[in-house]
């Protein structure tokens, strides 16, 4: 998919049509493995949570506050592949 084709999504507000593109993008061509993935990412993230642990709340704060939008979202997708990673099943080549 090329980038004017998603540019023409998100002008269309075409949300199935990005949605495809993530799941293909994060299974490495394979849509329902893509879905596997978000998947995965969702319960590690959950997991730890359950406990009700003390968290850095201030540190979230701040930084969805002080950061521009891009960045947060750079800052959801490096998350999103470290949840990923720590399910212990990575399935793409390299760190990330």
């Amino acid at each position: 998919m090329s980038l004017p084709y998603l540019k023409k999504a998100v002008a269309e507000d075409d949300r199935e049509t990005l949605i495809r593109y993530v799941r293909l993008h994060l299974g490495d061509g394979d849509d329902a493995a893509g879905s596997k993935e978000i998947d995965k990412a969702w319960v590690e993230a959950l997991k730890p949570l359950l406990e009700l642990p003390e968290t850095d709340r201030g540190f979230i704060e701040s930084t969805l506050a002080e950061r521009d939008h891009a960045t947060l979202c750079h800052l959801f997708f490096y998350l999103h592949l470290y949840l990923v990673r720590h399910s212990g099943e990575w399935i793409h080549d390299g760190p990330f």
